[in-house]
């Protein structure tokens, strides 16, 4: 399919995008845009961009959707991976693009949500893929992730790429040895930068990029970890563990502390996520930004579609 860029003046977008950090609002958001659609007789499909709420067995740690809002709105792809399978960007991006291709050929908007930058990219353009590392490559830097600790494979990835390092976080251990991986089999890492990207969207898109006060932001972070915590978060890690959780799925923000009782590790961790996420945000160009603020989540909904709720964005 051709490339196309974002919609033109007056050109109605097929396809809408929300993109922000974690606890930012995303979910309430796209129900909430979701049900003004179907009161206008418009359909929508709202199609998840983060790469552990595809899992099954992880809703709560993940943050994602819950079974009230899944009843409110039709969600595609959330825990669609058993927690047992390796899950990659590769795979992602065929499943989005067959649900947005599908919703639009049924006359539904689709709504891909998510926080997960490359998730989102690879929903919304025809991203060139690298294919899976070797298994041996990521065994050999997972043992050293163990052995070594994340400090000294991030110095590496520093020395060997500046950007990379500059643009991983530490404590992201799923990027961290993935683009390590990448490097030792002879793979460029410094090709993704920038939003160049949002120039070359599959569909014409309207990105929207949610943001909040920081200090509004952490707060709301520090409340949803406690809530994880109460709703059983440790309880949900322990039994992914027990039907043999993927590598992948074990690399979810939160699951270890939560595995190990520590609350306040986790969120700082989550802040960190969230400070790279809105970093990851500022550079999307062609992304709209709609700070939330004090506001409800019912009015943001209806500035973004403005006076005219059927004319869905």
């Amino acid at each position: 399919m051709a490339r196309q860029r974002n919609p033109k003046p007056g050109q109605k977008p097929q396809v809408l995008a929300l993109f922000g950090p974690t606890a930012v609002g995303k979910s309430e958001l796209a129900v909430a845009l979701s049900e003004r659609l179907a009161a206008c007789g418009q359909g929508s499909v709202l199609i998840g961009a983060d790469s552990m709420q595809l899992y099954s067995g992880l809703a709560l740690v993940s943050g994602a959707a819950t079974a009230e809002q899944r009843a409110r709105a039709d969600h595609r792809l959330l825990g669609s991976v058993p927690i047992d399978q390796e899950f990659n960007v590769a795979r992602y991006s065929e499943l989005a693009h067959r649900e947005i291709d599908e919703a639009l050929a049924r006359g539904e908007l689709p709504i891909v949500v998510g926080g997960t930058g490359l998730y989102l990219q690879a929903a919304l353009t025809e991203m060139p893929l690298r294919p899976p590392l070797r298994a041996t490559t990521e065994t050999a830097l997972q043992l050293r992730l163990e052995r070594d600790g994340d400090e000294v494979l991030h110095a590496e990835l520093k020395a060997q790429s500046p950007r990379a390092g500059e643009r991983i976080d530490v404590a992201d251990h799923r990027r961290l040895l993935r683009t390590l991986g990448l490097l030792a089999e002879g793979h460029s890492v410094d090709d993704r930068e920038g939003g160049i990207w949002t120039s070359q969207m599959r569909r014409p898109t309207r990105l929207i990029g949610l943001v909040r006060d920081r200090d509004q932001l952490y707060a709301r972070i520090d409340a949803r970890v406690d809530a994880i915590a109460a709703a059983g978060g440790r309880e949900e890690v322990v039994a992914a563990l027990a039907a043999g959780a993927s590598r992948t799925a074990q690399m979810a923000l939160g699951f270890r502390e939560l595995q190990n009782g520590e609350l306040e590790a986790m969120k700082r961790a989550t802040r960190r996520y969230a400070k790279r996420q809105l970093t990851w945000l500022r550079k999307l160009s062609a992304a709209e930004l709609i700070e939330i603020g004090e506001r409800g989540i019912e009015e943001v909904a209806d500035e973004i579609l403005a006076t005219d709720r059927c004319a869905a964005a």
